[in-house]
């Protein structure tokens, strides 16, 4: 177990992912390098790009002397202990509506505790958000999750898809936030370089699971309807991620950096009193066919 293999790993997937979203887009990242007490990290953002209105691919390294609630609650027995945490969080709110939201966090957690064991584990996943929904592109999606499973387990995509789909509900909404993906927590089994090499196996497949899809819809035409609608639907996104996200809440508790953990929000979001829209509409047919329980492949 070295988390040193771990940020360095996380590290160079972060240049990578970056290197292929600058191509796509024609605008460079800001690069942040900051630290605090409680860790460092490096902030890279895009705003007002060509195709990425606003998105972030953020690695941090955080450490503290207890771990906060957000990552004990369902470990009650690792209340109290000394922790340090390695992750890469990357979101994308394109400008096209018909390009989907993206989402990927990967994480490696140590929680240690004098004369006892270390105890460590790994979580993770990556999600999609359309506003316009294409069966083509949640297939592809979704079968590139699966092949960045496969091969270390069957049962661990239709496990992790549901897990995804669990926690990527909207409650008070009462619908999930997008058409999901795979999400894991506390993956220790069966040995460290096994968890270790899933990790890298997802990171590997984000590019491929969401540039193809940036690339079909990047030049679709829109107008003041479909931003207005996406604008509406990123609400939701700002709701989940303050209200539910354990990742927005975990680096606030733990005293990271509030620009790098809020750089998750889109730029521009819009809220209706209880709206709904039309039956027919291609906006209806988002919560109709995309915004439900469903198997992808």
């Amino acid at each position: 177990m070295n988390i040193r293999d771990v940020k360095t790993f996380l590290l160079g997937l972060q240049e990578s992912i970056i290197a292929r979203l600058e191509d796509m887009d024609g605008k460079a990242f800001l690069r942040d390098s900051w630290e605090k007490e409680s860790g460092n990290g490096v902030t890279c953002l895009l705003e007002g790009g060509n195709v990425f209105e606003r998105g972030g691919v953020n690695f941090s390294h955080v450490q503290g002397s207890a771990l906060p609630l957000s990552a004990s609650a369902s470990r009650q027995e690792l209340t109290g202990r000394s922790f340090q945490v390695v992750g890469i969080s990357l979101v994308m709110h394109p400008r096209n509506p018909y390009v989907p939201t993206v989402h990927m966090n990967l994480r490696f957690f140590i929680a240690e505790s004098p004369n006892e064991k270390p105890v460590w584990w790994f979580g993770g996943g990556m999600d999609l958000t359309p506003y316009y929904g294409f069966e083509q592109d949640a297939i592809h999606f979704h079968n590139s999750c699966k092949s960045a499973l496969h091969t270390f387990n069957p049962d661990y995509y239709p496990r992790f898809k549901k897990w995804c789909d669990e926690y990527f509900y909207i409650k008070h909404r009462n619908e999930p936030r997008g058409i999901g993906g795979i999400f894991f927590d506390d993956l220790c089994e069966p040995n460290f370089e096994v968890c270790f090499r899933l990790m890298q196996n997802i990171g590997g497949h984000f590019l491929l699971a969401y540039t193809p899809i940036v690339e079909r819809r990047m030049n679709l035409a829109y107008g003041a309807r479909e931003r207005d609608f996406q604008a509406y639907r990123r609400g939701r996104y700002v709701e989940f991620n303050l209200v539910y996200d354990r990742g927005t809440l975990f680096g606030l508790q733990s005293g990271g950096r509030t620009e790098s953990i809020l750089m998750s929000l889109p730029p521009v979001v819009k809220w209706r009193y209880d709206w709904t829209p039309d039956e027919a509409s291609p906006e209806a047919e988002l919560y109709k066919c995309f915004l439900v329980a469903k198997d992808w492949v």
